[in-house]
């Protein structure tokens, strides 16, 4: 056991206190912020098991559980001696380039102690004990379709993610700071510009896409597929784009994750429908381009910034690139369909033309993770709306099944039938989750911009993929992305990577470009 865990509290803090040379005492902050992640990946692997295995009488005792390490690791998180360390790094030597190793690690660390020394310790600790009992209390609302199920835990959620952006501070909005949760840097407003000028270049190709009566059709994905063969199937495919089932695994939950517990420790989850071939698939497929991001981090920096991903935009980019430009590409078919005709008798007869039509098949839809690559932004909108007057006081939550099924009329021109394929269909607000949804649009646009530079940098990427060679991408995104962890931000990472800004033009060209040829436009 390291040191200073083997001590108790006060003799801990007496020896550090004597502030040694910034050398000695950057080794002791990162020794310090490693045995914080030892804590917070107890808690990852507790959450993963609430969440797959956990049986229903367990959770009340879980939800203490999660509390109560949530409360440790604050508390190690706004130590006093912490902050003096800090500071007193802040002014050395090591950390004059803010883009050296030592110098990104001090920073990355000041700010977020600098940001979690705003909030109460009965706030973390109640926030995180409700996270756990929310999330099991939405499991039981959405399958009984009873949003007055889910209602006060909502409301209890929202009141203390309102308390958590006050004690945080704003300007403008209090969804900024809990946006910087997961966006570090963004801003509402600048997402919304963002998202808003993506909606209304989107609108007039999903016009074109849903007017036209010459494109593929999806029925080949709803043949009989035997979950067991999904799972195999899902799992050769991960591995075969890079994902190292050593240092992972991949089990079944209500609602598709990843979860990582340890460096070497990466947990993909997914859900099967026999009648359903796309369902599992690409969210095994999504849920293991964040496992190859993980397993791509630093694993001599974990518990460290430098072994952190940037952002959930960045770490979307991944999952969506895996899942979008890779699986859903012609190329990728010619490869894989005939290892899926292998282990599916119902494939026998599938071509690789009509198998890639279907995969990409666009038609407005009611549920988020089932969406195509072409309506999926607009899901995220109506997410991105809603949650921003919840937050802000101008939707009630009582009034949110009647605002979702008034959005999904709008944007998509479909209304739910009931309340578990409307507004309960997502577990992230009952997690506390208020600003993780944007960062999906913002992954698929750097997942386009990403995508065509590499295609630049290596060449003719559809050869390599009907090969069934996926390497070079691996390697580039590790060389590129993945080995800095979060000493770049996401507008920086964008800026060294392709010498532009995130805009949405790489991702409607791609886009355009696909769909016309597809539906004939």
């Amino acid at each position: 056991m390291p040191a200073l865990l083997a001590l108790p509290r006060h003799k801990a803090l007496a020896a550090m206190s004597s502030m040694p040379a910034p050398a000695e005492l950057f080794d002791q902050l990162c020794s310090h912020a490693r045995q914080t992640g030892l804590l917070r990946s107890v808690v990852g692997l507790l959450e993963w098991d609430e969440r797959t295995k956990l049986p229903p009488a367990g959770g009340d005792y879980r939800a203490e559980q999660v509390a109560f390490l949530a409360g440790e690791i604050h508390r190690r998180q706004i130590d006093p001696v912490r902050g003096e360390w800090l500071a007193t790094l802040a002014d050395s030597p090591l950390a004059a380039d803010p883009d050296s190793d030592a110098g990104a690690i001090i920073r990355l660390m000041r700010r977020d102690y600098q940001r979690e020394t705003k909030l109460p310790q009965e706030l973390v600790e109640e926030l995180s004990r409700l996270s756990v009992r929310g999330q099991q209390i939405w499991a039981e609302a959405r399958g009984a379709d009873d949003f007055a199920m889910f209602l006060p835990v909502l409301d209890q959620t929202l009141a203390l993610k309102r308390e958590q952006a006050s004690a945080l501070g704003y300007d403008a909005t209090p969804y900024d700071p809990l946006l910087d949760e997961f966006e570090p840097g963004e801003t509402t407003a600048n997402v919304a510009r963002v998202l808003e000028g993506l909606r209304d270049a989107l609108a007039p190709l999903v016009d074109q896409i849903v007017g036209s009566d010459r494109g593929p059709q999806s029925d080949v994905l709803q043949r009989d597929f035997p979950e067991d063969a999904q799972e195999a199937f899902g799992i050769e495919a991960a591995a075969a784009i890079g994902f190292d089932f050593n240092a992972g695994r991949l089990d079944r939950t209500v609602h598709p994750f990843c979860s990582t517990s340890g460096p070497r420790d990466v947990r993909l989850t997914t859900r099967y429908r026999r009648n359903d071939f796309g369902d599992a698939f690409f969210s095994i497929l999504h849920e293991a381009g964040h496992g190859l991001y993980e397993q791509g981090l630093p694993a001599e920096q974990f518990g460290l910034p430098l072994g952190e991903a940037t952002s959930l935009g960045i770490h979307e980019s991944q999952s969506r690139m895996w899942e979008n430009q890779v699986a859903r590409s012609r190329a990728f078919w010619q490869s894989m369909l005939p290892r899926a005709a292998a282990r599916f008798p119902a494939l026998a007869d599938a071509g690789v033309d009509e198998f890639y039509g279907a995969v990409n098949a666009v038609a407005p839809s009611l549920i988020r993770v089932d969406a195509d690559e072409v309506t999926y932004n607009l899901h995220i909108c109506i997410r991105f709306d809603l949650e921003r007057q919840l937050i802000e006081g101008r939707l009630a939550a009582r009034d949110l099944p009647d605002a979702w099924r008034a959005a999904y009329e709008s944007y998509l021109g479909v209304t739910p039938p009931n309340d578990a394929q409307g507004v309960l269909q997502d577990v992230h607000w009952s997690g506390g989750a208020f600003g993780y949804f944007p960062t999906y649009a913002l992954g698929n646009l750097y997942a386009a911009q990403f995508f065509a530079q590499a295609e630049r940098d290596l060449g003719d990427l559809p050869t390599m993929f009907a090969r069934g060679e996926f390497a070079p991408l691996l390697e580039w995104l590790r060389a590129n992305i993945h080995r800095h962890g979060r000493r770049y931000s996401a507008a920086q990472l964008a800026e060294r990577i392709t010498g532009k800004p995130l805009s949405h033009a790489d991702w409607l060209g791609q886009c355009t470009a696909k769909y016309s040829e597809l539906y004939r436009l």
